[in-house]
This record gives structure tokens, C-alpha cells and sequence, in this order.
């Protein structure tokens, strides 16, 4: 894993709209109410490189970034559809 100082992920926004990785994984996970033990075993996320990115110690992926605000939107259905992939 490639350590790196906190990257904003938003590259495109405006400086003052830019979202750090770091603030975007604890904004979703905070919102979800869950420890970050639960969040990464809920949603099947490396516990290591959730703690990492929460940290800025970690680069946050496109893949991850977006799947992380599929749950930010819709945490029940991304439960449900993991429920089914069982």
C-alpha cells in the first residue's frame, strides 16, 4: 500500500469545495453510526486501510471513493444487496 500525506480526492472541485480522503471516510462512517471495526466488516472494507485512510495515511482509490458514497447514500441497500451475495 502506498502511504501519502492526506490527497484531496475532488482534484476537479474548486480549492475550498475539495474533500480530503480522510474527511470523506470518517464523514461516511460517522454517519453511519458504526465503530470502524463494524463499518469495515458491515461493508467488507480492509479494517487496516479503512484505519489508514481515517488517519491520511493511505491514497483513497476512484473505486473505493465512489463506493463509499453508494453507502453515504444508501447504507440499507448496499447492506442488503451484500446480504445476497452471501
Amino acid at each position: 500500500m502506498t502511504r501519502h500525506a492526506d490527497p484531496a480526492i475532488d482534484e476537479a472541485a474548486t480549492p475550498s469545495r475539495a474533500r480530503s480522503a480522510r474527511a470523506l471516510v470518517q464523514a461516511v462512517r460517522w454517519r453511519t453510526g458504526l465503530s470502524q471495526a463494524d463499518f469495515a466488516a458491515v461493508f467488507r472494507i480492509d479494517l487496516t486501510l479503512l484505519q489508514d485512510l481515517e488517519h491520511g495515511e493511505a491514497r483513497l482509490d476512484p473505486a473505493l471513493a465512489a463506493y463509499l458514497r453508494v453507502i453515504d447514500h444508501a447504507p440499507e441497500v448496499v447492506r442488503a444487496a451484500l446480504g445476497r451475495a452471501s
